[in-house]
């Protein structure tokens, strides 16, 4: 059987030699010519032993795009770039999840690790790594690993780094930030929202904190250990470091919040602090003077101050 094959990205006649001399050596092809000119390779096989799928699949292995295998390479080496860019990843979001679900154990497990400054700079090296490696097998394979090879592959390398470095961005930018305010488990005040005392007024204390952390990833870390403490209702994290923390000071103080042992490695810093408490002792005394300290309406004296007027 003869069959035409559309060929691209041949620049040479290195690229002529290295496609004929690999699909010839393939058991059951009988002949291939490659025109340079024309990008086609002209192939006679035996269809019993090989198939012309087989035959445009190791075209494409050295690095070729052949009629229907161009899209399908493409989808490959973004899901490679994808898959190394979140496996470096799996232990800093089995901790998110963790903390968001309350899972305790992963929360602990992974916890020492977050405690590094340096963690998620190992992670993305380690992502870029894994794209390096797997870069080099593929020039090695295709018969290309040289300064010259890399320049003509151009577009594989920069789709699988450009996938693994997107990956990254994504993670540190968005996802980890939104998982960072996000979370099923209750904290230990059982409640979220805020307190409310019997005159209907929120008692509620607020404090804005400076973390220095590394980056977004240490987000979570910071925010599941504010949530330990009894009292804190809620914490709302902003790029870069900012945390909102509102608590009820009844249970908790500013003094207990930053004396979290993770504040240790990383510093916080209070940026602002509102204590709603003084207000609502102040609203509350105010409407004691109005209840108890105006006109009675009485003609006997009550010990109100009105003098019975």
């Amino acid at each position: 059987m003869e069959k035409i094959i559309d060929i691209k990205g041949m620049h040479c006649e290195s690229c002529v030699k290295l496609i004929e001399n690999k699909i010839v050596s393939l058991d059951g092809v009988e002949n291939i010519k490659v025109d340079l000119i024309k990008n086609k390779a002209f192939v006679r096989f035996n269809p019993d032993s090989i198939s012309l799928d087989e035959i445009k699949s190791e075209i494409q292995n050295l690095g070729y795009s052949t009629n229907n295998y161009i899209s399908e390479g493409k989808k490959k080496r973004l899901l490679q770039g994808i898959t190394y860019g979140l496996i470096p990843h799996i232990g800093c979001i089995a901790f998110i999840i963790g903390s968001v679900l309350g899972v305790t154990v992963l929360t602990q497990f992974f916890k020492p690790f977050l405690l590094n400054p340096y963690f998620f700079h190992i992670l993305v090296l380690l992502s870029l790594g894994f794209a390096t490696l797997s870069s080099a097998l593929y020039l090695r394979k295709s018969g290309l690993l040289s300064l010259s090879g890399a320049k003509r592959k151009w577009k594989y390398l920069s789709t699988m780094y450009g996938s693994t470095i997107g990956v990254n961005l994504l993670l540190f930018l968005v996802i980890f930030p939104l998982l960072a305010n996000v979370s099923f488990a209750q904290t230990s005040t059982g409640n979220f929202i805020g307190v409310v005392n019997n005159s209907g007024i929120n008692t509620l204390s607020s404090l804005k904190l400076q973390v220095d952390i590394p980056c977004s990833g240490h987000a979570t870390l910071i925010s599941s250990e504010l949530k330990t403490i009894d009292g804190v209702t809620s914490v709302q994290f902003s790029l870069p470091n900012i945390f909102d923390v509102k608590y009820d000071p009844s249970k908790t103080s500013k003094q207990q919040i930053l004396a979290l042992e993770v504040f240790k490695t990383y510093k916080a810093t209070v940026l602002s602090e509102d204590s709603i408490q003084a207000l609502a002792l102040n609203n509350q005394s105010t409407q004691n003077q109005q209840t108890f300290g105006g006109n009675c309406g009485s003609n006997d004296s009550c010990g109100c101050g009105c003098g019975g007027r």
